[in-house]
């Protein structure tokens, strides 16, 4: 079974998948999103609250919101798919995964309803996953500017902010940040590898009953379905821990 085949549930109800483009947008709105943290102070308390492998899994599942809403408006969303593959890899082994860079030499279109959210949206998924490579103690925070974008674009926010508030009610109960007594700088170097997996499962199944058992096996499920002839940012798996 091929990997994002059919739209998760909760997607579906909040009327992101072919819903025409008609969320506001405009340089303001934008500049804004670029740099979110001013006004967003309590969403980046929460997000320092839970665990790297959580926030990598929740990077990935913020950025599915974007692939389901442009799906069939931009043909990106091939490399978006790519990239959300990745992400999982990443958090069996980041070691697996390539650099996600995007647009280095600036020239990918960022301006427009389309071009401009998904540019936000990748660069801010490049950040993370930098960081997290990196072993920052800083990566949570650059997740409040996904989360405003996965949430502005879809169409029933309400339906978004139920998902939201469920998922990192779950995460900071069951995936807690255990970095949180380390100096917090950008020298800081936090090792992840021993954190408890998280999966794909946990944030789009509502009957998934997470253990570490049970989401170290739905990983290497999600994994094992990686085209690695076609998604250049994902290598050959080295190893499974604990599969």
């Amino acid at each position: 079974m091929k990997n994002l085949k059919r739209t998760p549930a909760i997607i579906v109800e909040s009327k992101s998948l072919g819903h025409k483009i008609d969320f506001k947008w405009s340089a303001k709105k934008m500049d804004s999103l670029l740099d979110p943290l001013e006004g967003n102070e309590e969403l980046d308390k929460i997000l320092n609250n839970i665990s790297h492998k959580a926030s990598i899994g929740l990077t990935a599942s913020l950025l599915e919101w974007v692939y389901w809403r442009f799906k069939g408006y931009s043909e990106i969303t091939d490399d978006i798919k790519n990239r959300i593959e990745a992400l999982w890899c990443s958090v069996e082994n980041p070691e697996n995964t390539n650099p996600l860079v995007f647009d280095s030499e600036l020239n990918a279109p960022a301006t427009g309803f389309i071009n401009g959210p998904i540019w936000l949206a990748l660069m801010n998924v490049r950040m993370i996953d930098t960081l997290y490579k990196k072993g920052s103690p800083l990566l949570q925070s650059e997740l409040v500017g996904l989360v405003l974008i996965a949430r502005h674009v879809t169409p029933k926010r309400k339906t978004f902010d139920k998902w939201f508030e469920n998922i990192i009610k779950k995460l900071q109960e069951q995936f807690p940040n255990q970095n949180q007594e380390i100096n917090y700088s950008e020298e800081t170097v936090y090792d992840s590898s021993s954190e408890e997996k998280i999966c794909h499962e946990f944030f789009f199944n509502p009957d998934f009953q997470h253990t570490e058992k049970s989401s170290s096996f739905a990983l290497t499920q999600f994994i094992s379905n990686i085209d690695y002839t076609t998604n250049s940012y994902c290598n050959k798996m080295k190893k499974l821990v604990n599969a």
